[in-house]
């Protein structure tokens, strides 16, 4: 990651069209971050899972579009559009997709992991 932030990091748009598949009925497009913040603009079909995990980072959730079964830390609650969600870092969580959506997720700090590829 890049100390250097440019014109062209500091604002975008979010086309599904740019977004990159991260797996079944997922897409997912990086819309900034430096090394303590990340935003990821998040698609999922109907359906579609984002599987249990857990990682250091702590994350906050928007839902867009969509409804979804969203479980944090063993709590499971369905959101829909305007509802939010946070995970501690280290928290198990996850979602299922019950109606096409969108997520917009923050991370602190920027995950690495999605940065393998880039540039």
């Amino acid at each position: 990651m890049s100390d250097v932030i440019t014109h062209e990091d500091l604002f975008k748009y979010s086309p599904k069209s740019q977004a990159e598949t991260i797996g079944p009925g997922l897409k997912r497009l990086l819309l900034g971050h430096d090394e303590h913040l990340m935003l990821v603009k998040v698609w999922f079909d109907k359906g579609a899972v984002g599987e249990v995990h857990s990682h250091p980072h702590s994350q906050g959730s928007y839902v867009i579009e969509g409804t979804f079964e969203v479980q944090v830390d063993g709590k499971t609650q369905v959101l829909g559009p305007g509802g939010s969600f946070f995970v501690p870092s280290g928290a198990d969580h996850g979602a299922v997709c019950l109606e096409e959506g969108i997520l917009l997720d923050v991370f602190s700090p920027a995950r690495r992991d999605f940065l393998e590829g880039e540039g």
